[in-house]
């Protein structure tokens, strides 16, 4: 079987073999920026050899997040090119957050040797799709069976700072104005949809959209940086618990303004769930991939060339805390061994 040969929808990863499932799936993902030492490419060796290489003349900004199947993803719900573009989502998010540019990858594909080829295919497109958006390159990783019923994948991206100093969880400074650019409550309250069956609003196909496939504003924290950003972070986890990482890093207190988050945010939640509830999505939902920052009052935050900050708060002097109107605020949000077994 060739690598150009049709493959029946049921045939499973054990019917191909792994240099056939290579062959197939990294035509796929060749779809980010030109390889082959091209002036505009990072990439010097792409996938085929024991290791890539990558020109790395600045500073690397590093990380890597990883989805598993019935964790982060049902396929009765998503799609396998909804899995990769939320997988490309939730590590651009990171990189973005530290004020840099993401340039290249590495993927991991775990999977259940039963597991249909062409889910994998799928996903390939899917992630080569999302990395000529992004403008990232996959240049390898690894493929890997795993015991019955197990889909997971993974990356590892890297991105630069150009030049930038990261921005940190630790800047925030007593006196900043807290902001946060893209979406609150989006994802969460897509989620919410699918688990209590709510279809009869047109937002819905909006949020269950977006929970698919978030769309965060990475374009943003370069931007931020640039304008003086003292800290920053990605709001994987809810906006509370993320804030609170910054709180602590920074020994100081997030001040949230009520009316603006239910102005901005909660009302746009309020025509299909209940006021508690939309105020839950808001301060706890996670995989949303906004940023939250924290800006000198005298400059606030910049003009973007993608999404808009809204100030949602400041920052004060005083034990490190999450408030709202200056009262405190249960820290909700998503934590993957909290939620082992609820």
């Amino acid at each position: 079987m060739s690598a150009s040969d049709p493959v029946d929808p049921v045939t499973p990863l054990a019917g191909l073999g792994e240099d056939a499932i290579l062959a197939r799936i990294l035509p796929l993902l060749r779809s980010g920026r030109p390889t082959a030492g091209a002036d505009s490419s990072p990439v010097i060796v792409g996938p085929g050899d024991d290791a890539a290489v990558v020109a790395a003349p600045n500073p690397l900004v590093v990380t890597t997040d990883s989805m598993i199947r019935q964790r982060d993803w049902r396929d009765d719900w998503s799609e396998p090119e909804d899995v990769a573009h939320k997988l490309g989502a939730q590590n651009i998010s990171d990189i973005s957050a530290m004020g840099g540019v993401a340039t290249a990858a590495l993927l991991t594909v775990t999977a259940d040797p039963s597991t249909p080829a062409t889910w994998v295919e799928r996903f390939a497109a899917g992630l080569g799709e999302w990395c000529a958006l992004a403008s990232v390159t996959i240049v390898g990783g690894d493929l890997s069976s795993a015991p019955e019923g197990t889909l997971q994948v993974s990356l590892t991206m890297w991105g630069d700072l150009q030049g930038r100093t990261p921005v940190l969880r630790s800047g925030a400074r007593p006196g900043d104005v807290l902001a946060v650019c893209g979406t609150l409550g989006w994802s969460s309250a897509g989620l919410g949809s699918f688990e209590q069956g709510v279809e009869d609003h047109p937002a819905i196909s909006r949020w269950r959209a977006y929970h698919r496939r978030p769309r965060p504003p990475w374009e943003a924290g370069p931007e931020a940086a640039d304008a003086g950003a003292t800290g920053m972070i990605d709001l994987s986890d809810g906006l509370v618990r993320d804030a609170a990482r910054v709180a602590r890093a920074s020994g100081v207190v997030l001040d949230l303004d009520r009316r603006v988050l239910d102005e901005t945010f909660v009302s746009a939640l309020r025509p299909v769930y209940p006021s508690g509830e939309a105020w839950r999505h808001i301060l706890g939902g996670g995989e949303e991939h906004s940023l939250l920052a924290t800006f000198p009052r005298d400059s606030g935050p910049p003009h973007t060339s993608r999404g808009r900050w809204h100030v949602i708060g400041s920052v004060r002097a005083g034990e490190a805390a999450v408030t709202l109107d200056g009262a405190p605020v249960e820290v909700i949000g998503w934590d993957h061994f909290e939620a082992i077994g609820e």
